[in-house]
């Protein structure tokens, strides 16, 4: 049998935040992802976030699609809103539910499968609108819950588990967010929770479109064809009466290392992933010239990580819509029916 549910007993000298929280009451469930994934790991780094924010789990609303990212808000902030949306709508919905309360922090997760490919529409006009919420991709590469085929991120000649290559050019989420208008914009790597933790703080503080692609690793789909402790080999040899699916368990990959530095990180299945950490003396008030960097250590073969770029007036969608202060979902009848001279006024101005 298993158990999803944490216990409800916390011991009684717990810190708590400033409004009296402990970091247990911004946990959820237990996590069913693989052992060693990533995602994991950014869920820690959410509760921990929330948690030195002083935030009421009340007060937000997380949002997801479809996809092993799209399960992780079910493992934390369990006394939050939350609402699941059909494969790659989360940002309309969170437009939405944003437009009718504008009191809540609203926090969107999404993968890059989620995010990248059927929902590329749907995160590009939540990007350019300005709304006023955290946007999280947790970027893997794959989809990991159809068995590890190349998303929109993968990188161009990268191999799957089964040897085929990937001819496609990728799409750059953390590029597009920036040519697109998002104001706070930022890339990190999951196991590198010194750095990710402040990031996803700034984005829940920032007060207008803030978007952070974040390189997660998929454990069960970089184990190599060919090993007997593989998910093929298991499956193919198996004799059972059912089918039954073996996730080998896999070390977290946790990395530390300095600003303005390289680090050169073995994945699971063997291939080097190269991190470039912002250095202190970066700017990252410059929209183009935060493009400009991104490309030209790309070209170089290395994945930028850091607060790429921030815009400290950061104007949202209620302020583009001259919406009012009160939540939309508060008005009344007398409130949305102001009388006939205020509809033939209106309707003076449209001719």
């Amino acid at each position: 049998m298993t158990y999803l549910a944490k216990p409800r007993l916390h011991h009684p000298s717990l810190t708590t935040n400033e409004v009296g929280y402990t970091r247990r009451d911004y946990e959820g469930r237990i996590s069913t992802l693989c052992a060693g994934c990533g995602h994991d790991s950014i869920s820690a780094a959410i509760i921990q976030a929330c948690w030195e924010l002083n935030i009421e789990p009340h007060r937000v609303a997380k949002l997801s699609g479809i996809g092993c990212s799209s399960k992780t808000p079910d493992y934390f902030l369990g006394a939050s809103h939350g609402f699941n949306t059909v494969h790659g709508r989360m940002p309309s919905v969170l437009t939405g539910a944003n437009l009718a309360n504008r009191e809540l922090l609203y926090l969107g997760v999404s993968g890059d499968g989620d995010s990248a490919s059927i929902g590329l529409g749907q995160f590009a006009n939540a990007m350019r609108r300005g709304v006023n919420m955290a946007y999280i991709v947790e970027n893997n590469g794959v989809y990991g819950l159809t068995k590890g085929q190349f998303s929109a991120t993968a990188d161009r000649g990268s191999k799957s588990k089964k040897g085929v290559v990937n001819r496609d050019n990728p799409i750059d989420l953390a590029g597009l967010a920036l040519q697109l208008g998002a104001t706070y914009v930022a890339r990190s790597f999951s196991g590198d929770k010194a750095q990710l933790v402040p990031l996803i703080k700034g984005a829940l503080d920032h007060g207008g479109a803030a978007f952070i692609d974040i390189i997660s690793p998929c454990v069960t789909f970089n184990n190599h064809s060919g090993s007997t402790k593989s998910y093929d080999y298991i499956r193919q040899h198996n004799e059972a009466v059912s089918k039954i699916d073996f996730m080998t368990t896999h070390i977290e990959i946790t990395v530390d290392y300095p600003a303005g530095q390289v680090i050169e990180v073995q994945q699971h299945d063997g291939s080097i992933l190269r991190l470039r950490k912002l250095h202190t003396d970066y700017e990252p008030t410059n929209r183009y010239a935060a493009l400009s960097y991104m490309n030209e250590h790309q070209a170089r073969g290395e994945i930028v990580t850091g607060l790429l770029f921030i815009d400290p007036i950061a104007p949202d969608l209620h302020i583009s819509q001259n919406t009012c202060d009160r939540p939309l979902n508060s008005l009344n009848e007398k409130d949305l029916c102001p009388g006939s001279k205020s509809l033939d006024k209106i309707n003076a101005a449209l001719r």
